[in-house]
């Protein structure tokens, strides 16, 4: 199946800040993390996604229909998406269970039970209002209401900010059931890597507007690898002919060398006397984004 989510070459201009040419997509079934520090330029990704902005250039395609150039595919696209940004942008006034009012205007699939049923599930009171909610609150609030109106495509904007390690897995759980059915996706912008460890099947790292790395889950934490070296050690494995050239990044420290590698076990096979660790999304983002290239 084509993507549920294609973004192709997309490029935003901001002053003397640029994003892209900016490349990324959501499979069917899948959940792409969208990474990188702060400013680095993930929420106007998104809003150029969702027709918030306008891009410069480049091509959107939402669930088939190319949104970028098309505002009618745009606005029939939405109804199919559900969002989730870093704060609830409900009326402050409006009590939770008035909501369903809003859903049942915007959507034309809103679940009144489903969203009814959430808010339980969230162990949300109907008859509070918004500005009493926590933020962790105010996300599951954002997340039932995106629910409820049966989205193919969820977009998240760390939507796991604020909760507890418990609520956190609890959401989690809730997205992977989300994507096991047929043409639904994610897109999920988060500093929370270890939620895409658990979650994500792609990761995208933007490093001031650019594509730092576009790989696989399985590419950063099953094969890639840090090497703990000496200097001695390091410039042996630079030198080893199994590392192409640039692909390595190197953090050098007062005794020691971190290196990351793009196949751990071919240098565990090569050289058996250098440790090579497995490596989180947040190591692999760290050392992409601060090593030096060798």
């Amino acid at each position: 199946m084509p993507p549920i989510l294609a973004v192709n070459a997309l490029t935003k201009t901001y002053g003397d800040f640029t994003l892209g040419p900016l490349d990324l997509a959501v499979d069917d079934s899948g959940i792409t993390g969208l990474i990188g520090s702060n400013g680095a330029g993930k929420t106007t990704a998104i809003k150029a996604i969702l027709g918030l902005i306008r891009p410069d250039g480049g091509s959107v395609e939402l669930l088939g229909l190319r949104t970028s150039d098309d505002e009618a595919a745009l606005v029939e696209s939405k109804k199919d998406i559900g969002v989730v940004f870093d704060t609830a942008p409900f009326p402050a006034e409006m009590r939770l269970a008035d909501l369903a009012a809003i859903g049942r205007t915007a959507f034309a699939h809103w679940d009144r039970k489903a969203f009814a049923r959430l808010l339980d599930d969230f162990s949300l009171n109907p008859g509070k209002r918004v500005k009493e909610l926590s933020r962790g609150m105010g996300m599951k609030l954002q997340l039932a209401f995106a629910l409820a109106h049966r989205p193919r495509l969820l977009i998240l904007d760390e939507a796991t900010a604020g909760l507890d390690p418990l609520a956190r897995a609890e959401i989690l759980d809730l997205l992977r059931g989300f994507v096991a059915a047929e043409g639904h996706g994610i897109l999920m912008s988060t500093h929370i890597t270890t939620d895409l460890e658990r979650a994500a099947d792609r990761i995208v790292c933007l490093d001031h507007g650019s594509t730092a790395f576009h790989l696989t889950t399985d590419e950063i934490c099953d094969t890639a690898g840090i090497a703990r070296c000496t200097t001695e050690q390091a410039d042996q494995l630079l030198s080893c002919g199994l590392i192409a050239p640039g692909r390595a990044r190197v953090i050098r420290r007062g005794y020691s060398v971190d290196v990351l590698v793009p196949d751990r076990r071919a240098i565990a096979r090569a050289l058996p006397q250098i440790p090579c660790d497995r490596v989180s999304i947040e190591d692999y983002m760290h050392l992409s984004l601060t090593g030096e290239g060798q």
